[in-house]
């Protein structure tokens, strides 16, 4: 875990919002198509439904979920032409940890 890439990825208003949004996808989207499809909010939150939600464009979207992914954040599923996105706990802890010890 890198701590400067957490802390520059998780300085953008929208990266954060995107974070926040992943901690309960229950509470922000809606898992009724994922059913459908055989599938939940375990295998994280597709790129679309980040997109839609937040309004800006597709391509701000996916840079700004590679950035979080690429600082350790997140974690990426692909299933069939879609991309999932889930929060990586396990970093975000460590994270936690860093900051509470050493800040």
């Amino acid at each position: 875990m890198d701590p400067l890439a957490a802390h520059k990825a998780l300085a953008n208003p929208a990266r954060l919002q995107f974070m926040q949004w992943l901690k309960d996808p229950a509470k922000h989207f809606d898992e009724s198509a994922y059913r459908q499809q055989g599938l939940g909010f375990h295998i994280g939150v597709c790129v679309g439904d980040i997109q839609a939600r937040s309004g800006l464009s597709q391509s701000v979207v996916s840079s700004y979920l590679q950035t979080l992914k690429d600082a350790g954040l997140l974690e990426s599923e692909r299933i069939g032409k879609w991309t999932y996105y889930r929060r990586n706990e396990r970093t975000i802890e460590a994270f936690a940890e860093y900051v509470r010890n050493e800040l």
